[in-house]
């Protein structure tokens, strides 16, 4: 029987804002495996007891980069961890985006205003600034060019954070036709969903957002598939590595579906929308497990 943790955040005296874990374990368990959710910063784990380390839900991890990188080395070193060490550490920075880019792949276009940089900012579209680490829209707003006083002052926040800054055009398409989400287990597709417009106009970077609003079950188009699967493929060591993965995507100026995000650390799987999906998850996260 394969020993499994699912590495989750500590969520105080607030309920888990991950509404799948729970679900995850149970269908473990029912599967054949010794399955329990960990606390990923807890203290008392004896992560090398596990057969397999699953990163599931860390999600306070974009406000310690530092700490959890260095919880991933130390885990990684000790049982297997998936998504592996070097990849996550490749995926906690958006520069990535780049390095797809330079590989390809068609992905919203981005520059990068590390903490010193002069506020290079659009002036003839509107724009987004968000971190190079971040999740669930923190620190990320929308902007005109006659808002770049806003702008800067956001900038000036990040950078006072040492975080970097990354300015993206806003994308239009993303009004009508939302942002899509391809997931994929074991090296295939495993569902999509599609939500709409996170970032409304006006509010402001520091508020609370609703991360995955009007989510809905989609169908990918073939353009699609094609983008996300060239997406992973691209990837440090290439897709076969990967145990899951997440593609964000958006349509670009062209109509053409684009590269927002590539989630290999921690994504919402969203089963609360995809129950049928859970089997196929617990079956593939005990082959890995008892692969180790």
């Amino acid at each position: 029987m394969p020993r499994i943790a699912l590495a989750t955040y500590d969520p105080g005296t607030a309920p888990s804002r991950d509404p799948d874990l729970a679900g995850l374990v149970a269908e473990l368990r029912a599967a054949g495996a010794d399955a329990e959710a960990r606390f990923w910063d807890d203290p008392d784990a004896d992560w090398a007891g596990y057969d397999l380390v699953l990163i599931r839900s860390t999600w306070d991890y974009t406000w310690r980069p530092a700490e959890f990188l260095a919880w991933v080395d130390r885990v990684d070193a000790l049982t297997r961890l998936l998504n592996p060490a070097d990849v996550v550490h490749w995926n906690a920075d958006k520069r990535y985006l780049g390095e797809l880019a330079s590989a390809g792949v068609p992905t919203v276009p981005t520059h990068y205003l590390p903490p010193g940089a002069e506020p290079d900012l659009p002036t003839g579209h509107e724009y987004v600034i968000k971190p190079a680490s971040g999740a669930g829209a923190r620190y990320a707003a929308r902007y005109a060019p006659e808002e770049r006083e806003l702008a800067v002052r956001q900038l000036a926040h990040m950078h006072a954070e040492g975080l970097t800054a990354m300015v993206q055009p806003y994308m239009r398409a993303v009004d009508q036709h939302g942002e899509r989400a391809l997931h994929f287990f074991g090296g295939r597709l495993l569902h999509a969903s599609r939500k709409g417009a996170v970032l409304v106009s006006g509010t402001p970077f520091d508020a609370a957002k609703t991360a995955h609003p009007k989510l809905e079950k989609w169908q990918p188009t073939v353009a699609e598939l094609d983008v996300a699967e060239r997406a992973l493929a691209a990837v440090p060591g290439g897709a076969e590595r990967l145990l899951y993965g997440r593609v964000d995507l958006i349509d670009g100026e062209d109509g053409q579906p684009c590269v927002l995000e590539l989630e290999l650390i921690e994504p919402h799987l969203f089963l609360d929308l995809h129950p049928e999906s859970r089997p196929r998850i617990a079956r593939l996260i005990i082959e890995a497990a008892q692969a180790s």
